[in-house]
Formats: structure tokens, C-alpha cells, sequence
């Protein structure tokens, strides 16, 4: 039987890391093999690339080269870790997939949408989650930077106007794909939170 593939995605802060793996939990309890994985990265060969575009300076890649490395990094991913598990039968969990390249590149960075969504295309051949949850929290970026601490990587650091267009595209692309992708309220108990994740994910099971 094949399994699933659930990505989640939201700006800086929402809580994506600490509710994929309460998702994991809750899936594990159910008796189903779980994949945890992240972008970028989640394969050797993402991981590699996965250094070259968090670390360094702000200005280390343009906003092309920038897509394209994350392109590549998912294509690998894809290949060596996400589709492999999913045709054995697991649950393939996902911190980040597309829609951050879309909302952070194609939308903040200004390369458009379209343009990204092409080049990933090309990539992972259209292979999509069967669902995306889309954390949304009022407070994302203020938790993100006392988490930090000031020690963000080169995109968390980035100023709060690119990451209010980061969450502007990441609800236009909800609104356009809401077959697909369902906004999360990520505020309140992570309890609570994880049971909103279960419940946009219950026709799957």
C-alpha cells in the first residue's frame, strides 16, 4: 500500500519542527512507519547543499542561484528519500517542501511564483504532498528571533518586510490550493495544535 507524503510549511517561529515530530508521535501510535525529514536537506546530497545556502554571508547567492540550489536539493530529496519511502508504505513528514520556494523566493524574493514553481517542477517531476499544513502564528517572526537569539541563519536573518511577504505568499498559495494546502492556527497549547494537524489530516488515515 503506499503511503503519504505531508509537508508543513510556515514563516519563521510558527513551531513546524516541535509539531512534525508530535505529528510523528501521533502517527507512530496509530502503527504507521514514519519518515521525519526537512528541506533543505533530508537526503546526502540536500544536506550538502543545505550548508551552502543557510551559511555564509547575505549576499553569498543571488536570488536565481539561490532557487536553483534549493531546486536541486529537492530533486535529490525526492529521488533518495521522500518517493522511495512513500512507495514502501510509510508516512514521509516534512519540515519545508515547495512552498517555501514559492513564498520565499517566487514571493519575497521577488523571482515570481510562476518562475520558481517551474524551475521546481523540472525538479521533482510534479511530485506534490498529498496534503500541506500551513502553521500560521501572529507572533512567528518575535519567537523566532528570541529563539535565535541572533544567531539566524542567512534567510532567518533577512529584515521583517521580506518576512511579511514570505507569509503574504504563503497564504496565496493557500487560498489558490486550498484542495491541497490547509491553513493551520498554530497559536495556543502545542496540544491543541497537533490536534488541528490530526483532524486536517484524518481523510488520509
Amino acid at each position: 500500500m503506499r503511503g503519504r507524503f505531508i509537508s508543513l510549511e510556515g514563516g519563521e517561529g510558527v513551531g513546524k519542527s516541535t509539531q512534525l515530530r508530535a505529528l510523528a508521535d501521533a502517527l507512530r501510535s496509530r502503527g504507521l512507519e514514519v519518515v521525519e525529514t526537512r528541506e533543505p536537506g533530508g537526503s546526502p546530497g540536500a544536506e550538502a547543499i543545505r550548508s551552502l545556502l543557510l551559511g555564509g554571508a547575505e549576499d553569498r547567492w543571488g536570488p536565481r542561484a539561490e532557487a536553483l540550489l534549493f531546486a536541486a536539493a529537492r530533486a535529490d530529496h525526492v529521488d533518495k528519500t521522500i518517493r522511495p519511502a512513500v512507495e514502501r508504505g510509510a508516512w514521509v513528514l516534512c519540515d519545508r517542501f515547495l512552498d517555501s520556494s514559492l513564498a520565499y523566493q517566487g514571493g519575497a524574493g521577488g523571482l515570481g511564483i510562476a518562475a520558481v514553481l517551474e524551475i521546481n517542477r523540472f525538479g521533482i517531476a510534479d511530485y506534490l504532498p498529498d496534503r500541506t499544513l500551513l502553521l500560521l502564528h501572529p507572533q512567528g517572526s518575535e519567537r523566532a528571533r528570541k529563539r535565535d537569539a541572533g544567531e539566524s541563519d542567512r534567510i532567518g536573518s533577512r529584515p521583517a518586510a521580506y518576512h511579511q511577504a514570505v507569509d503574504a505568499a504563503f497564504r496565496s498559495i493557500a487560498a489558490d490550493e486550498a484542495g491541497r494546502v490547509r491553513p493551520i492556527d498554530a497559536s495556543g497549547t502545542p496540544e491543541a495544535v497537533t490536534e488541528r494537524l490530526m483532524a486536517a489530516i484524518e481523510d488520509l488515515l
